[in-house]
């Protein structure tokens, strides 16, 4: 996994100014690589999603170097960093974010018809168990089917990287699950890049790696002997 596709080098987040500002990130430096399955974890307040908002061209450093590939995002403005996101992103959040009035096709047709080289809606939705239920309406979704057409919304303009922000945070574990092994096939299948955010230590056994955080800093980095399968996992 010589690939790299993240690297960061001393990268900070600081909100606020002098007795309210909150150091957010205290220095990291990581490396994520092509095609693999990296697990952030720690309890909230521990740095993650900010993080991975910077990772994503969300938000940006205080202090600190981000490059995707050859690309440096902490040099890029507005403007080219949601050509990054649009190119080579995708997001999947804790709320599904999916919008009432359109069926779960529609919701994915909004990504695929801005993306360069899209999947399409029926193919992403298949991928994540939903080809039946390409023409429902959020309401006629339960939880866990509604985080996965967020899932097909995610992957189906073919981004590179998936970034995951406690995808499983709202759900159950039998709903969860059904979740990871979307992002899991997702990850085998496309070869994306997939950082997953989550509290829950249960979850970090499917990555290939699992990075902890703890007050702003990278805590522990280990390498799983092997990645168990999602549908293996409980919590």
């Amino acid at each position: 996994m010589s690939d790299t596709v993240f690297k960061t080098v001393g990268v900070t987040k600081v909100y606020g100014t002098g007795d309210v500002s909150v150091h957010a990130l205290r220095g990291i430096d990581i490396e994520l690589y092509r095609g693999e399955l990296v697990v952030l974890l720690g309890p909230s307040g521990s740095g993650k999603s900010t993080f991975l908002n910077i990772l994503g061209g969300l938000d940006t450093p205080t202090e600190g170097s981000v490059h995707f590939r050859q690309t440096e995002l902490t040099s890029l403005g507005d403007s080219g960093l949601t050509e990054f996101r649009r190119n080579h992103v995708g997001f999947v959040f804790q709320f599904y974010n999916l919008i009432p009035s359109l069926t779960a096709k529609e919701n994915v047709s909004l990504v695929t018809e801005i993306a360069p080289h899209p999947l399409k809606p029926e193919e992403a939705l298949t991928m994540v168990g939903l080809g039946e239920r390409i023409n429902h309406f959020p309401a006629q979704l339960s939880g866990g089917e509604q985080q996965r057409v967020a899932v097909a919304r995610a992957i189906a303009k073919q981004p590179e990287v998936l970034l995951c922000d406690e995808p499983t945070g709202a759900l159950d574990s039998n709903t969860g699950i059904a979740v990871l092994e979307a992002i899991e096939k997702i990850n085998r299948e496309l070869g994306t890049t997939t950082a997953l955010i989550t509290h829950n230590a249960g979850i970090a056994a499917m990555a290939d790696r699992v990075i902890s955080f703890a007050d702003g800093r990278v805590s522990e980095t280990r390498v799983n002997d092997r990645r168990v399968a999602a549908r293996e996992l409980s919590w």
